[in-house]
């Protein structure tokens, strides 16, 4: 497939197994509650966009778990290889990431993924119509988006980059976005404890996600190079406990 002159990499196809599972959302903000188990999964098909490998596991792991096991047919694009990371440097650091990308996927019962090789660290320095071009080009049926929050977590102008692209996207074709962040207090304690700018979600939109971590942790293990030394995603982890911090903004289309 291309899209403005570029090619995109051949698809990585899975078949996910399809388990209903009760899942709950309650309201964050005060006064009000939206509890509901068994919760109707409106969008049948959705496309995750992050910029790195690992973020759909580190990040939006329990989230797409809840997706694919309700039968969600989901499918993702992320943007870069990866490559610069600190963490397992090593020169084959691409390839050994883009190989723990795709089991991971096959773990969480992502369907199709296209990786693409913008240059990790650098994707704020592409032009944003250009990425939101390639969300929309994957969309093929889906009605809803699944990034990070518009902060990038922790500022990370590659996440910031990656969801603006899909914001875009989804302002052009009348989708619906579906942020995963932290709560304020999850975010205030990371902050302290170390010193990085960690957003948090919170106000209109907002839902707490019961979840089980299960498949998030087995799709964790999988990117090895990231999650051997990793203090900061195991305190995260132990914080959220079974609850995901979202934020809901609907689009046109049914």
């Amino acid at each position: 497939m291309t899209v403005g002159g570029a090619k995109f990499p051949s698809a990585f196809l899975v078949t996910s197994r399809i388990v209903v599972r009760a899942c709950r959302f309650r309201s964050c903000q005060a006064g009000a509650v939206l509890e509901e188990d068994h919760v109707h999964l409106r969008h049948r098909r959705a496309l995750v966009v992050v910029a790195h490998p690992d973020d759909e596991s580190f990040g939006l792991g329990a989230l797409v778990d809840v997706l694919t096991s309700n039968g969600v047919h989901v499918d993702q694009l992320c943007f870069t290889r990866g490559e610069a990371s600190t963490l397992g440097a090593a020169p084959d650091l691409a390839e050994r990431r883009s190989v723990e990308l795709r089991a991971a996927c096959t773990t969480l019962g992502i369907h199709r993924l296209n990786q693409l090789p913008y240059p990790d660290g650098h994707l704020a320095d592409i032009a944003q119509e250009e990425l939101a071009n390639y969300v929309e080009a994957m969309l093929d049926g889906a009605s809803e988006l699944v990034v990070f929050e518009r902060g990038g977590i922790t500022g990370h102008p590659d996440h910031q980059a990656a969801t603006a692209a899909a914001m875009l996207a989804a302002q052009r074709r009348g989708l619906a976005v579906l942020e995963w962040g932290m709560s304020p207090e999850v975010a205030s304690v990371l902050r302290a404890e170390f010193d990085l700018p960690f957003s948090e979600v919170d106000g209109d939109g907002c839902v707490d996600l019961t979840v089980d971590r299960t498949r998030q942790r087995a799709a964790i293990a999988c990117h090895a190079s990231q999650s051997a030394d990793n203090p900061v995603l195991r305190r995260r982890l132990e914080l959220q406990g079974n609850s995901e911090r979202l934020r809901y903004t609907p689009g046109d289309r049914a």
